[in-house]
């Protein structure tokens, strides 16, 4: 994501009822022109004082957070958050999903957790087991390994080190209007929509 200060909202790859019936059009809107937004709004508000920082991407800002002042980490940081990890949320969602991983990742989750199945119970666990809000991942870590992990509020893994190849979105604004408390359902629908040809392309990628 080679997006730079003044960023902009980024427009969804998809129409906002593309991903009916599992995310509804509503919660669509919501999430994307209201919360993702806000964050968009804030990040540039936040940066605008700091020259030094106006030239860094998004991504470099995320990896480089641990160098910017404590005085003026905090709103950057979790501003950039929401934008990097909902963007990367939704670009891995698509209505043409196949529904199932393919290709060199299903090589490799087959071998790291056993089947797909098994990676579906392990992540849907992590999904569920992040208290509050926050994210579910899977990544690539330093070893080029997969593992799954989740992270809260809006930390990004970048922070850690880490590639990421999905995420769902376990903020209760990225369900409630269609499944109220029922995160399990939502984390069992969400797994239509994954865009699992793009996954693929970004674990080669990951693992060049």
């Amino acid at each position: 994501m080679e997006l730079k200060y003044p960023f902009e909202l980024q427009e969804l790859p998809y129409a906002y009822e593309a991903l009916e019936p599992y995310i509804d059009v509503e919660t669509m809107h919501i999430h994307h022109d209201r919360h993702v937004k806000t964050y968009n709004d804030n990040l540039n508000n936040a940066l605008k004082d700091h020259e030094d920082l106006q030239g860094l991407s998004l991504e470099q800002l995320m990896k480089e957070l641990p160098k910017i002042p404590e005085a003026y980490r905090t709103p950057i940081k979790n501003n950039a958050g929401g934008v990097y990890n909902h963007n990367f949320y939704f670009s891995i969602l698509s209505p043409d999903s196949k529904g199932a991983v393919v290709g060199e990742l299903k090589e490799a989750i087959d071998k790291v957790f056993g089947s797909f199945d098994n990676f579906k119970e392990e992540f849907k666990k992590n999904a569920l087991g992040r208290f509050g809000s926050g994210w579910a991942w899977l990544v690539v870590d330093d070893k080029k390994e997969l593992k799954i992990i989740s992270t809260a509020n809006q930390d990004s893994v970048l922070e850690l080190g880490y590639v990421p190849i999905i995420v769902i979105d376990v903020w209760e604004h990225a369900y409630y209007l269609k499944y109220q408390n029922k995160r399990a359902d939502y984390v069992d629908q969400w797994f239509h929509v994954v865009d699992w040809d793009m996954a693929n392309q970004k674990y080669l990628d990951a693992i060049k």
